[in-house]
């Protein structure tokens, strides 16, 4: 049985994610502050964790910052905040998924689900053995996947998780037109459920980064379909 902990300071919502979530099974712990969120986050044997941004003492991505620090245990926030770049850096702080309120459970649920599922394939999937030396090489821009580093001309580029991710897969696929949706799926390690702009977003950071310090044409945007990285 998978346990669930809902930092949530609003009573009414967290009382009732915490029925509903028992209903389908789950062992729910609920906190009502950004400190106790992390106590519990910490202390507690989470399978995964409810966060809402908005927080009292701490505010979510504090606490979410902290919990990393420690711990990979899925986060999914919940907030009010449907901005984009709140999203992403919620995203970027390392949250597994995120939802704006108000939401259906329904909806809350399914992203429950992937979550744990994700996290399940990671854990069954992982290797002892040490992996091979894997690195992407196309117009100067080379992408360590071991090392979790992109360099361009022998300097190191400085990327966030999220941006690395984005990066990898377009290269991974060089000369396919990835969707953004495709993209989301794949860079963020979940089904996208929502909004994608939050991919033009990272793409928008990769060109300020890469194209256009470096003066390379590396990410093409294709209309009406997504983007690709061409190798000629």
């Amino acid at each position: 049985m998978a346990r669930m902990l809902i930092v949530e300071d609003e009573e009414k919502i967290a009382r009732f994610i915490e029925l509903e979530l028992a209903h389908e099974g789950y062992e729910v712990g609920k906190v009502g502050d950004g400190r106790s969120g992390v106590d519990a986050a910490l202390s507690g044997d989470y399978d995964l964790i409810l966060l809402d941004v908005l927080l009292p003492e701490l505010n979510g991505m504090e606490v979410l910052r902290r919990i990393r620090r420690e711990s990979d245990v899925p986060v999914i926030m919940l907030t009010a905040r449907d901005a984009v770049m709140d999203k992403v850096a919620g995203l970027d702080a390392g949250a597994d998924d995120y939802i704006t309120k108000p939401f259906a459970i329904e909806e809350l649920l399914a992203r429950i689900r992937v979550a744990l599922k994700r996290k399940e394939t990671i854990r069954e999937v992982a290797a002892p053995s040490e992996p091979d030396h894997h690195v992407l090489c196309i117009k100067g821009v080379s992408l360590d996947v071991e090392r979790h580093e992109v360099r361009v001309k022998d300097d190191i580029v400085e990327l966030t998780n999220r941006e690395f991710e984005v990066l990898k897969c377009l290269m991974e696929n060089r000369n396919v037109v990835m969707s953004r949706e495709r993209l989301a799926s794949i860079a963020c390690g979940y089904d996208f459920i929502g909004e994608t702009n939050v991919i033009d977003v990272y793409i928008r950071h990769l060109r300020s980064k890469i194209d256009d310090r470096y003066g390379i044409k590396l990410i093409t945007t294709v209309r009406g379909v997504g983007y690709v990285i061409r190798e000629d």
